[in-house]
C-alpha cells in the first residue's frame, strides 16, 4: 500500500484532481448499475397493468398500483390516468412534458461520466507537459548527462499520463453502455406510454380499450 501511495504521488499535484475524478466515476457507476435496471424503471406491476387495462373500471385500481410502485415511469403512468378526462391531444402533452422530466432522472449521471472521461487524460498530458518542463529545467541546470536528476520529471510525466487514461477508458466505456441501457428503457416506455394513450383515447370514444397501442 505504501510503495502505491508512493508511485501515485510522484505523479505530482495533478493526482489530486485525477484521483477525485476516479472516485466520482466509481460513484456515478455503482449508482447508475443499481439503479439504471429495467425491473426497476419498468416495474412489472406498471407493465402489467397497462397491458390489461379494459375500461373505465380498471383505473381507480390502476392509479392505487402505482401508489404502492413510485417511480420514473409511474411518474409518466400517472400523468396519463390522473388527466384522463382532458382532451387527447392534452394527456399527450402532459405526458409528454413527464416523459422529458423523468428522462432526465434515467439519464441522471451520465453527463459526469462522459467529462470525466474527456477530462481525465487532459489532466494526464498536463501532467505530462509540466513533467517534460521538469526535465527540461534539469538539462538546463546540470545537463543532459545526470539520470538521476532527470528522473523524477520523467516519472511525473508518465504517471500522469498512465493515471489520467486508467480513469478515462472506463468511464468512457461504462458513459456508453449505461448511455445505451437508458436508451432501450425510454424506448419502451414511450412504447407503453402509448399504448396506454391508445387505450385512453379508445374510452374517450366509447369504443373500449382493447387492442389499443397494438
Amino acid at each position: 500500500m505504501k510503495s502505491l501511495f508512493a508511485f501515485l504521488a510522484a505523479g505530482g499535484p495533478l493526482m489530486i484532481p485525477i484521483g477525485l475524478c476516479s472516485v466520482i466515476a466509481l460513484a456515478v457507476i455503482l449508482e447508475r448499475a443499481i439503479n439504471l435496471r429495467r425491473r426497476r424503471i419498468l416495474i412489472p406491476e406498471i407493465v402489467g397493468l397497462i397491458e390489461t387495462i379494459r375500461g373505465p373500471g380498471d383505473l381507480d385500481l390502476a392509479l392505487a398500483i402505482l401508489e404502492k410502485n413510485p417511480g420514473s415511469f409511474a411518474n409518466v403512468t400517472r400523468a396519463a390516468l390522473e388527466n384522463r378526462r382532458l382532451p387527447a391531444e392534452e394527456i399527450r402533452e402532459l405526458v409528454g412534458d413527464a416523459g422529458r422530466r423523468e428522462a432526465k432522472r434515467v439519464r441522471k449521471g451520465l453527463i459526469a461520466l462522459e467529462a470525466i472521461a474527456g477530462v481525465a487524460p487532459l489532466l494526464g498530458l498536463l501532467g505530462t507537459v509540466i513533467g517534460m518542463i521538469r526535465v527540461f529545467r534539469v538539462i538546463a541546470l546540470v545537463g543532459a548527462g545526470n539520470a538521476n536528476a532527470l528522473s523524477g520529471g520523467i516519472s511525473e510525466a508518465l504517471i500522469t499520463t498512465a493515471a489520467g487514461l486508467s480513469v478515462a477508458i472506463p468511464a468512457l466505456a461504462a458513459y456508453h453502455f449505461f448511455s445505451s441501457r437508458a436508451g432501450e428503457i425510454l424506448s419502451d416506455m414511450e412504447h407503453l406510454a402509448g399504448t396506454l394513450l391508445s387505450k385512453l383515447r379508445g374510452m374517450q370514444a366509447g369504443g373500449g380499450a382493447e387492442g389499443g397501442g397494438r
